[in-house]
């Protein structure tokens, strides 16, 4: 029959300036329960988690296995997840499991927990280290659990004492989220053998809390750091299980926030503490290069009006929806109609309102365009200021696509009822789910030539890099300081939570190798 596993998670990244997380945010994501969870995960086309269905369809591939599917819920990022929403999904995974081990089947042999590992709560600052610990405790002391993570996790030791084996993703942008789930199944298959060890696992964390813009892996310090941590276990003969080094989400604003370093040896404590602290101090001694600038708007106006140049791409860095951004701000694109820019396209406004009226007046129509007209008066709507402009519609759709290039190909989206406007020299994408634009498809599914614009907007930070790179090589990417809820400069924001002294916020921070001094 095979080993007897449970599947469950609860995915957030928690942006601390945000809107709360609703049931309403999981919802329209992700929120899935026993044989509707085992169906998605196995279907051709998963709209959740990649991950999770990488570890299904691995175990699939590699023997017998009893899945115990409990419960997978998913957000868009968001701010911190409310008490009640975290209480229900936590409460109904220990139902879920108390009712597993409660039959006549034996034993749960392992729990895979799929989580991003950066959420936060309203009343707890660590509820992914509290879901663990919870399943821990439900299960007992003698089942192993596996919990796979985003990269831009904030690793609390609750996480680390509560499972066996963490598995975190390598790549940023995130293309690799197949090959980590794959990884944990593999992974796990070898822990349950016969007469295997229990794996060892060592945490170390260097005080830096950098902003995800100096977290891309193809090159720079974070790259060169995951790439010593894999060269180190190729070098170790099997003794090392897993090598993750994660960047933190400095938005989250948790006392667990920093660059954390996780090392889990098959069996060997010692040479897991080795190989983490020889990772940390690597990191230490690179921390200067964590540091990024950007580009200023009005030099972004200025590139996007030169003539007799290559195309290129802008991030609306600081109103990023795949860390929290509210995906509403309008100051570049104001910027950009007032100064007559020709051959743009922007992507992706989320505004359910401005959608539905154009799919009203139907292609063709010219209307006013109100966006943010219904904005409020939260502090995380503060930058979603109001703009009204003369539009034409020329494309709509209903937003159900397939994910074509970068983390969200093969995937299904959606993105609800979808406009192209056209304003002057400016074509804008407006969509109805709150999704950060990585892919092309944003565009293309409207009709939108990527390939003919002279310049391409994106509300991404950086996964679009992966999406849009056969178009964009790095020398065409700008990096745009803009306003809004993801702002990289970190001196903007009233952190109250995050360590410190902490790089690059205290530019004197002093580390001994085991914490602050």
């Amino acid at each position: 029959m095979g080993p007897r596993i449970a599947l469950l998670g609860m995915i957030l990244e928690s942006n601390r300036f945000a809107a709360p997380a609703t049931r309403a945010d999981f919802e329209s994501l992700t929120w899935l329960e026993g044989a509707a969870l085992m169906a998605e995960a196995r279907a051709e086309t998963p709209s959740l988690a990649p991950e999770f269905a990488a570890f299904v369809r691995a175990m699939d591939a590699t023997g017998p296995w009893q899945p115990v599917p409990c419960l997978l819920a998913a957000s868009h990022p968001a701010g911190p997840v409310e008490e009640a929403v975290f209480e229900e999904a936590a409460g109904r995974v220990e139902t879920l499991l108390a009712e597993a081990l409660a039959g006549d089947q034996g034993p749960l042999d392992a729990v895979l927990i799929c989580n991003h590992g950066a959420m936060v709560a309203t009343h707890v600052d660590d509820p992914d280290g509290a879901l663990a610990s919870r399943v821990r405790r439900v299960v007992g002391n003698d089942t192993r659990l596996v919990m796979t993570l985003d990269l831009h996790a904030n690793i609390s030791p609750a996480m680390v004492d509560a499972v066996d084996l963490i598995v975190g993703y390598r790549t940023n942008p995130h293309v690799d989220m197949i090959e980590r789930g794959e990884e944990a199944a593999f992974s796990l298959r070898r822990m349950l053998a016969p007469g295997a060890a229990r794996p060892k696992t060592s945490l170390v964390r260097p005080p830096i809390t950098p902003a995800s813009v100096t977290l891309l892996t193809a090159d720079g310090p974070y790259g060169d750091l995951i790439d010593l941590g894999q060269r180190r276990q190729a070098e170790m003969g099997g003794a090392i299980l897993n090598v993750s080094v994660f960047g933190n989400f400095v938005f989250s604003d948790v006392p667990d926030n920093s660059v954390s370093v996780v090392v889990t040896a098959r069996a060997e404590q010692a040479a897991a503490d080795a190989l983490a602290a020889e990772l940390a101090e690597a990191a230490w001694a690179m921390r200067h290069r964590f540091v990024r600038n950007l580009t200023p708007i009005e030099d972004a106006v200025a590139l996007a009006l030169a003539p007799d140049r290559a195309p290129v791409i802008f991030s609306d860095a600081g109103d990023n929806p795949g860390g929290g951004g509210s995906g509403r701000t309008t100051d570049l694109l104001r910027a950009l109609i007032e100064a007559g820019a020709e051959g743009v396209l922007y992507g992706s406004y989320h505004d359910p309102e401005l959608a539905a009226e154009a799919h009203a007046a139907g292609v063709g129509a010219r209307f006013t365009a109100r966006f943010n007209r219904s904005r409020g008066n939260a502090p995380w709507e503060q930058w979603d200021t109001p703009l009204e402009v003369d539009a034409e519609v020329v494309g709509l759709g209903d937003g159900a696509v397939i994910g074509e290039l970068g983390q969200t190909a093969g995937r299904r989206l959606h993105l609800g009822q979808s406009a192209a406007l056209r304003i002057e020299g400016v074509t804008v994408v407006v969509i109805s789910d709150r999704t950060q634009t990585a892919d092309p498809v944003f565009f293309h599914m409207l009709g939108l030539d990527v390939g003919a614009a002279r310049t391409v907007v994106v509300k991404s930070r950086g996964h679009f890099r992966a999406g849009f790179g056969g178009w964009f090589p790095p020398t065409q990417v700008f990096e745009i300081d803009t306003a809004g809820l993801t702002s990289p400069v970190l001196e903007r924001w009233p952190f109250e939570r995050l360590p410190r002294p902490s790089f690059p916020l205290d530019p004197e921070t002093v580390w001994s190798g085991t914490g602050p001094d």
